[in-house]
């Protein structure tokens, strides 16, 4: 059993959670009976108290005398809706401004965002269509990108992958400060999971290491290099070849940078031929490609195709 297993659902599985029962809608407004943590829009339950003292899920006595008396705007729920429902907020706010400007009277009264006076900017309400700025560094050197916030981690690697042209034998790992990011995040996860604000492109990292696994079969090859040259004269000479720096795989730790050629550790070890081993091939380098600075002048943007989103980088 994997207890680190993440799924992701459907909005439609939260729907139970996310609606109110007197309406069938999603929550607007959302407010709570503090006596049994029910939860319903706000004109919703405004109405229905006005003839019962009952909350309506669960029958129990809101207040003896003054029901409305018991009840709670609840922001944190209503964020969650906003949220997790595409398009929601900005239909919302839209159909207040339009009430709004039928009945210029009643819009004295209330906040901005009663009025429907609040951007999905300032609400940090982000939507599956938006475009984010955002910054992904290699050490030393920055490089901005626009994508859209549906946008995954994956989708992002492999772009680095191929942009600086990362060999299979390493890993591209994608990290919001020091911390991993997973495959699956979106822009818009990430946006949400460590409050961006808006106040500057989403700070990204990422970092180059060789595949483990890759590791594990050139210490192998290795490790069999050096028994054979215990093995004999005749295995010396043949051993000393395969170990010669044209033909021997790198196994060194060290992080490939930029402009570092990286080589691919070959994955199977000396073949033995009448008990002696033969030179193990030289394998072929590659480099990698030199990521322009974000400072650099007069370099013009360039769009990328990304799994059919299209991503300017700069």
């Amino acid at each position: 059993l994997n207890m680190h297993r993440t799924t992701r659902i459907k909005i439609t599985e939260l729907n139970p959670h996310l609606m109110c029962v007197l309406c069938g809608g999603y929550f607007i407004d959302a407010t709570t009976i503090i006596e049994c943590l029910h939860s319903f829009c706000k004109m919703c339950i405004v109405r229905y108290l006005e003839t019962s003292k009952y909350c309506p899920i669960c029958d129990v006595q809101v207040h003896k005398t003054k029901p409305l008396l018991n009840i709670r705007s609840d922001k944190t729920l209503q964020d969650i809706v906003y949220k997790l429902v595409p398009g929601l907020f900005k239909n919302e706010m839209k159909r207040r401004r339009d009430f709004y400007a039928e009945h210029p009277v009643d819009a004295s009264n209330g906040s901005n965002e009663d009025r429907g006076e609040v951007a999905d900017e300032d609400k940090r309400i982000i939507t599956d269509d938006e475009i984010i700025s955002l910054s992904i560094e290699f050490f030393d050197q920055t490089r901005y990108l626009q994508c859209p916030a549906a946008m995954t981690v994956m989708h992002l690697r492999k772009f680095l992958r191929s942009k600086m042209d990362i060999p299979s034998t390493y890993q591209v790992e994608v990290m919001y400060e020091d911390e991993p990011l997973k495959d699956y995040y979106t822009l818009m996860d990430i946006a949400y999971i460590y409050t961006w604000r808006r106040n500057g492109p989403l700070p990204l990292k990422y970092r180059v290491r060789p595949n483990c696994k890759k590791m594990k079969v050139s210490h192998a090859q290795q490790e069999g290099q050096n028994s054979a040259s215990r093995s004999g004269p005749e295995s010396d000479s043949a051993s000393d070849k395969a170990g010669s720096p044209a033909g021997a795989p790198s196994t060194s730790s060290s992080l490939p940078s930029p402009g570092t050629p990286a080589q691919s550790p070959h994955p199977h070890g000396p073949n033995n031929v009448n008990g002696t081993p033969a030179a193990a091939p030289p394998t072929p380098s590659r480099s990698f490609t030199q990521f322009g600075s974000g400072g650099s002048g007069g370099s013009k943007p360039r769009k990328v195709s990304l799994n059919g989103s299209s991503t300017s980088s700069g």
